[in-house]
């Protein structure tokens, strides 16, 4: 049975994996500032309310896991838009580094359309106001993508498309070639539905494909 760890488990993406993984049954410690608010009780979810910058708290929710998910979001506002944004690299090196040291060797992080070398395929109706709203964003995922792709772990980078809160449907489109890749919509829960998917398959593992219905 896998032992997940979901980074960013109490909403959006990381919330719908966790729940998603329970089904599944895989066994589910979810990370979050925010953990102990976690409106669902299940006897194979452990809440852990912990820091994802902080190397202590990762060090204790990596222990007894095989598997990791990040899936950290922010919000959209001011500060997001004109200020620079670090969360997701600094978290995520300070992940790589702890998991270096650990058993744990499975990281998958969900990123978005736009970021690492898909940001090429936006038209350029998309990049201009894509640049003006999500810039600050995007480029840090970009600066986690390359640090995950350099880390020698069993990695897969998820890039989902425009994110609604649609049910599960199964139907959504794996894009592993950048000749496909373009943006669309996809529910929150398909994306998770393909993250647990892929846990245990090594086809999977190198690969950053583009998820949109």
């Amino acid at each position: 049975m896998t032992s997940l760890l979901v980074i960013g488990g109490s909403k959006g993406i990381g919330l719908e994996t966790v729940k998603r993984a329970l089904d599944e049954g895989c066994s589910v410690k979810a990370m979050a500032r925010s953990a102990h608010e976690l409106q669902l009780e299940h006897e194979r979810l452990e809440k852990f309310s912990g820091d994802a910058l902080e190397r202590r708290d990762l060090v204790t929710a990596l222990d007894g896991v095989d598997t990791v998910v990040t899936a950290l979001g922010l919000p959209l506002n001011r500060q997001t838009i004109t200020k620079p944004v670090n969360l997701f690299s600094a978290s995520t090196e300070a992940l790589l580094d702890v998991m270096k040291e650990g058993a744990a060797r499975r990281l998958i992080a969900v990123t978005g359309f736009g970021a690492g070398d898909c940001g090429a395929q936006l038209s350029r109706l998309e990049r201009i106001p894509f640049r003006l709203v999500f810039g600050r964003i995007y480029d840090d995922k970009s600066r986690q993508e390359d640090l995950i792709k350099s880390s020698g772990l069993d990695w897969t980078i998820a890039r989902p498309g425009i994110l609604t809160r649609g049910s599960r449907r199964g139907t959504y489109r794996v894009l592993l070639e950048p000749s496909s890749w373009r943006n669309g919509v996809i529910s929150r829960a398909d994306v998770a539905d393909y993250i647990v998917s892929a846990i245990d398959d090594p086809a999977t593992i190198g690969t950053s494909p583009v998820l949109v219905n």
